[in-house]
């Protein structure tokens, strides 16, 4: 077991704090007690300690505890060989830009910071935190270690060369790249070298040592070991830096050949050896190719005065395309279930090479990854919607000298319901505590937690030049309070750094108070071991609180949104002010709900977003949340979330679903009855336990209703409780005006099976301008119309678009398994190198207008959607202009379309 391992298994992750504590056992500190250790012990303890200070900075901060062996002459002296290690870590001379030290009993702390991204003194930092990144380079005629700043650099020009094309993904030639302070013979003379079968003892070779070119002598003991140690290194910093040759025998200075007796080293075991230290080397392609490294080795015979002496040991090494490492890099990071884990080479190179993904125009920033804790995702919100500083003043405004409570409403009805509860909080508070009190049912929920029976409420104190403090508010004392109160407030703080991108000192107190006088304060386990935050970690004024706010106001409104899908990476998005009050709602107190949304409010988002929440509040599993919709392709995409069972409404009927506890309908105005009446088995479903009914939400917009029949929906009169979203927030502006205008036709003429009354929300809607985009509307024949379509998708694919970007809607499903054949003959005739395989695999961009209810794409194709009957025409517009987000293509056949003239109008 090598000593990275052995120092690995001592790190515990301790139990009963509302923070990740590290604790690496017994250490030796103090100057002089640290320079009495034997020398393998010193390293180790130091190996032990880095690890653990790796490990938090890259996950959000923390403490490391240590048990000192020792009673410190000088309290809080380290040692000056931890201090300087711990300076190199993380590339800075000043220790408090990450640590702090204190001594508590026989414990010696160090609080960790949260590493972040940015710059420290103007110098860049990398991404994440390593002990070692195990890459080099050749500078002159020495192997270099970068260091991580180094690393990154590196790592950043090879993705940017791949990016463009200038990397040779192939194999490299024989031929070593001259270097322009080399000599034209050096090269060509190593490669006639290394082509010989013998050289003489003591022979002066024709070159010295260079960029290309290192002497090495043989090990005089455990010469396969030695070889075994020094390969990786040479390995990686030749591949690294254009190639070049390994020779082992040779004497660096005079460049004689020395070899090694034949009797202490055997050519065979030697390859055997060389080759599998070359097959464990770890490498990483930013290019296509997926190339091995490409060398060859050589055992060269060595004679003296014409008879065999020994051996020399030759290894080329060709330049190459992407990164070789010694090793997989050291680096770590800690989790909740996972413990303490070293970083894979993929992992660690992704960690480095995050970066903020380019998103449409229609997205502005919230949460930059240069400027975050490693964890973070970046942050986006759509154009002309509130900014997280925007609704941190909305939902939890500070101003210095005044104590608030939020959200003041459910703070009030709290304490009307449970009396004693505002004396009980405000004892913790000193008589000039200034700053917010955050009131909820069960802040673990809303952390995506379960909740747990028997509490109160939750209040997150934040207030000047205090730490934030996390109370849960019990009736009585019971086994396992603090537990969750810790718990909770471990999982807060985490979620601040790691989601929020909070980069000050952070820490989250956690405490049980208890509303029955004849309770006592509970006990914590491990009490003993609790110890006082620095200072610094009081939130010193009110430019830090609300920082913390917004890093709050992140944890709470974010979601992972449906853009990720198609860029390939997680991307979190903001829910708007409303959306969140709807979900901030009492489930225990709004089993049954109507949600009215216009096209682009959010509908779908907040249907995910609820359903999280109920298995939260209700303790249940995913397969006792059943989401229903009409269409296949959005059932489809609620599945692969794997938050519920999804199905359509015509599955629904056909099963008794007798697990199902919850039931969450989306797109409802398009359901029909003609399979029996689904409401009233979705509501007899949820309401079988009569003690406890279950949660039925329903979301619907009768706008986009795309059919004649009876919905099965209540009479809208009996649609109550209803909330009303009316904030559209989804569409570039030419849009936004065209659906302005739709909504207005279908508003001046209702089909006869739309409620009125629905349609009174229109004067009340909110639309989000700034985002710029294009609507065309052409009447082409069926040729041009694929010709058009094909030549738009190659010019949006070469500027930087995905296919999953497109979509092309015929009017039926019929109409497009008759026609998208045509389109993709087209597309495959076209396609280009950049094209080809987007061509090739493009069936997944044709579906019917209504099958995409409730999807959306940044580009989309309407083919000719008239509709036979034209009551429901421009409600069929609606579902397709909706459906974009920023460039709308309505194409209609000349000799189809019986209401060109409406649509001509609109424009």
């Amino acid at each position: 077991m090598s000593n990275m391992q052995r120092n690995f298994c001592s790190l515990v992750v301790e139990p009963y704090q509302p923070d990740f504590v590290i604790g690496i056992g017994k250490i030796t500190l103090g100057e002089t007690s640290r320079n009495n250790l034997q020398g393998n012990q010193k390293q180790q303890e130091k190996e032990t300690l880095l690890q653990a200070a790796c490990a938090l900075l890259n996950s959000g901060g923390g403490l490391i505890r240590m048990e000192m062996k020792e009673e410190i002459q000088h309290p809080g002296e380290m040692g000056l060989d931890l201090e300087k290690a711990l300076r190199e870590l993380i590339q800075t001379l000043d220790l408090q830009t990450f640590f702090e030290t204190r001594q508590h009993l026989k414990y010696f702390y160090i609080f960790v910071k949260s590493w972040s991204s940015g710059s420290l003194h103007g110098s860049p930092m990398a991404r994440i935190c390593s002990l070692s990144p195990s890459l080099y380079r050749r500078s002159g005629t020495s192997k270099w270690p970068m260091d991580s700043r180094a690393a990154f650099d590196f790592l950043k020009d090879k993705k940017e060369k791949a990016k463009h094309g200038l990397l040779n993904e192939g194999s490299s030639s024989n031929k070593i790249p001259r270097l322009a302070h080399q000599t034209i013979s050096e090269p060509n003379s190593a490669f006639h070298v290394f082509q010989r079968d013998w050289l003489e003892f003591n022979e002066t070779l024709p070159f010295p040592e260079s960029q290309t070119i290192e002497f090495k002598q043989f090990s005089t003991r455990h010469i396969q070991e030695y070889v075994k140690s020094i390969i990786p290194e040479y390995i990686s910093a030749f591949a690294n830096t254009g190639g070049g040759y390994l020779f082992i025998g040779v004497d660096d200075r005079t460049k004689k050949v020395l070899g090694c007796s034949k009797d202490k080293v055997d050519p065979v075991s030697l390859n055997i050896v060389v080759q599998k230290e070359m097959s464990k080397l770890p490498i990483f392609h930013f290019c296509s190719s997926n190339a091995p490294i490409s060398y060859s080795h050589k055992v060269i015979n060595v004679l003296k005065m014409g008879e065999l002496y020994g051996y020399v040991f030759v290894l080329k090494v060709e330049p190459f395309c992407c990164v070789v490492f010694s090793s997989a890099p050291n680096s770590w990071m800690v989790e909740e279930k996972k413990g303490i884990y070293p970083l894979t080479t993929e992992e660690w190179v992704r960690r480095m090479m995050d970066d903020d993904p380019d998103l449409p125009e229609a997205f502005e920033s919230q949460l930059h990854l240069s400027e975050s804790p490693p964890c973070c995702r970046p942050v986006y919100s759509r154009k002309g919607l509130e900014h997280k500083s925007d609704l941190q003043q909305h939902f939890f405004p500070v101003e210095p000298e005044h104590l608030r409570h939020a959200p003041e409403a459910l703070w009030k009805e709290l304490c009307k319901d449970h009396e004693g509860l505002e004396e009980l909080i405000h004892q913790q508070l000193s008589p000039s505590s200034w700053g917010i009190l955050i009131v909820s049912r069960s802040w673990a929920v809303d952390l995506n937690l379960q909740a747990r029976q028997g509490v109160i409420c939750d209040v997150l104190l934040i207030v000047h030049n205090n730490p934030p403090i996390l109370f849960t508010v019990l009736r009585e004392q019971e086994t396992g309070g603090q537990d969750y109160c810790t718990h909770t407030a471990f999982t807060l703080k985490q979620k601040l750094v790691n989601m929020g991108g909070y980069t000050g000192r952070l820490c989250v107190l956690a405490k049980v108070l208890y509303l029955s006088p004849r309770s006592n304060a509970e006990p914590v386990e491990g009490s003993d071991s609790l110890i006082n935050y620095p200072l610094s970690y009081n939130l010193a004024d009110h430019q830090q609180m609300e920082a913390l706010l917004q890093a709050l106001v992140i944890v709470l409104l974010s979601f992972q949104c449906f853009l990720g899908d198609q860029l390939g990476s997680k991307v979190l998005n903001l829910l708007t002010a409303k959306q969140y009050e709807i979900l901030s709602k009492n489930l225990h107190k709004s089993r049954e709900l109507f949600i009215h949304g216009l096209p682009g409010s959010g509908k779908t988002v907040m249907a995910m977003k609820i359903m999280e929440k109920i298995r939260n509040v209700f303790h249940c599993e995913s397969n006792k949340v059943l989401y229903i919709c009409e269409n296949q392709p959005l059932r489809d995409s609620i599945s692969e979330r794997k938050i519920c069972q999804a199905v359509t409404r015509k599955t629904f009927m056909n099963y008794d679903f007798e697990e199902i506890e919850h039931i969450i309908i989306d797109e409802a105005q398009n359901f029909r009855s003609e399979n029996g009446q689904w409401y009233l088995k979705a509501k007899n479903i949820t309401q079988r336990k009569k003690d406890c009914p279950g949660i039925l939400w329903i979301f619907l917009d009768y706008f986009q209703t795309s059919h004649l029949t009876d919905s099965g929906l209540p009479p809208f009169s009996a649609q109550y409780p209803r909330e009303e979203l009316n904030r559209v927030v989804r569409n570039a502006d030419p849009i936004a005006l065209y659906l302005q205008r739709t909504m207005q036709n279908i508003r001046e003429n209702p089909p006869y099976n739309i409620p009125y009354e629905s349609l009174q929300m229109l004067p009340e809607v909110e639309w989000v301008r700034g985002v710029s985009g294009s609507l065309k509307i052409e009447f082409l024949d069926l040729e041009a119309m694929v010709s058009y379509v094909t030549t738009k998708c190659k010019d949006f694919l070469k500027n930087g678009y995905s296919p999953k970007d497109i979509v092309v809607l015929f009017n039926t499903t019929d109409e497009m398994e008759k026609y998208q054949d045509k389109f993709l003959k087209e597309m495959r005739k076209r396609n280009t190198s950049q094209t080809n395989d987007a061509f090739i695999n493009a069936r997944h961009m044709f579906d019917s207008i209504r099958r995409f209810s409730g999807l959306e794409r940044n580009i989309v194709f309407g083919i000719s959607p008239w509709a036979a009957t034209p009551a429901i025409y421009h409600s069929l517009l609606l579902c397709l202009a909706s459906r974009a987000n920023q460039h709308l293509y309505i194409l209609n056949f000349l000799d189809r379309n019986p209401f060109i003239q409406d649509e001509i109008e609109v424009i």
